[in-house]
């Protein structure tokens, strides 16, 4: 009877965050209440939450996937997409034809500029544009506060990560 009762409640959580997941991961102050554990429920409700973490895990882990397979075919489509141009376009800049008309489709070239830099240390100063990004060396750092150096405009934050196995 328990464990009918355990599955009962795990489907619940389970209904609840698919809520959640379909308002985009925002809570509403009724599931927001609904989240809430106190001591009493603590074990039950940390065991339902912790096997529907993982199940969203499992998820994500798949749709992760499907980009990757998704990515992929849009890759080879974009390929494909440019060699057939370019064979279209050397052939009709071979033949020396302008368009390629037909009820349905027009193939023509469309004239454009561009400018190309041969060598960007010979251009005058006026023409260069100087970008400078600075991060933060958080490696360095981390290093030096370990070790009992004050580094002023940083601190050494331990987190608590909850894992889920």
């Amino acid at each position: 009877m328990e464990k009918l009762n355990l599955f009962q409640i795990e489907q619940q959580y389970m209904v609840l965050a698919a809520s959640i997941i379909d308002n985009g991961g925002e809570c509403s102050d009724e599931q927001i209440e609904a989240l809430q554990i106190n001591k009493t429920d603590l074990e039950t409700k940390a065991r339902s939450y912790g096997y529907v973490v993982l199940d969203l895990e499992s998820e994500v882990k798949q749709i992760d996937a499907q980009i990757k397979r998704l990515s992929a075919m849009k890759s080879a489509r974009n390929k494909t997409i440019d060699r057939l141009k370019e064979t279209v376009s050397n052939a009709m800049q071979l033949f020396e034809i302008s368009e390629v008309k037909t009820a349905t489709l027009k193939i023509n070239f469309r004239k454009s500029e561009s400018v190309e830099i041969d060598n960007l240390d010979l251009l005058d100063a006026t023409y260069k544009v100087e970008k400078v990004s600075v991060t933060a060396n958080k490696v360095k750092i981390k290093e030096d506060i370990k070790t009992g150096i004050s580094v002023t405009g940083a601190i050494l934050q331990v987190n608590n990560n909850l894992q889920i196995k």
